[in-house]
């Protein structure tokens, strides 16, 4: 009789932190990304800044130099589906010239702009980024493109 009690008990918690804990994670993880959408909105100058200095740091693409970045308005936010993680997908123009004595030296398309977005990590209330690009898509394109690996995250909530 009294293992009944006891597993009545089991049950009840478990009913209880059902009730609870589901609703408070989902309020937990719109809080996280409202927060991570001002912070990028505020830190957004610093930055790109730093993601151009990555960028030209990484050599690629091979055989080219970046020139310039030019920041579109538009941004998207995504959550990574297996980690949880907010990204931000930045719409930029760059241009690049050819390093002299490379493979890309008489290509002529070398001096067309490129669409891509910059890449950001929101991770533990700080947004990063490793200077990636990914290349011939927009900011919108890109939540739908890796829509396998990413969910999209609203800029604007209901009060």
């Amino acid at each position: 009789m009294a293992w009944m009690l006891g597993l009545g008990a089991v049950v009840a918690l478990a009913l209880l932190v059902g009730v609870f804990a589901i609703p408070a994670a989902k309020q937990w993880r719109i809080r996280e990304a409202r927060l991570a959408v001002k912070q990028f909105r505020c830190q957004r100058e610093q930055l790109e800044a730093k993601f151009l200095d990555l960028a030209q740091a990484v050599g690629k693409p091979r055989g080219l130099r970046w020139i310039d970045c030019d920041w579109l308005n538009a941004v998207t936010f995504a959550r990574d589906r297996k980690s949880g993680l907010i990204t931000a997908f930045a719409g930029i123009n760059i241009r690049f010239e050819a390093i002299e004595g490379g493979d890309m030296e008489d290509v002529a398309a070398v001096s067309t702009v490129r669409d891509a977005v910059a890449v950001f990590h929101f991770d533990r209330g700080t947004w990063g980024t490793g200077g990636k690009a990914l290349f011939n898509m927009n900011a919108d394109e890109a939540i739908t493109r890796l829509t396998a690996q990413f969910e999209p995250v609203p800029c604007e909530w209901p009060a």
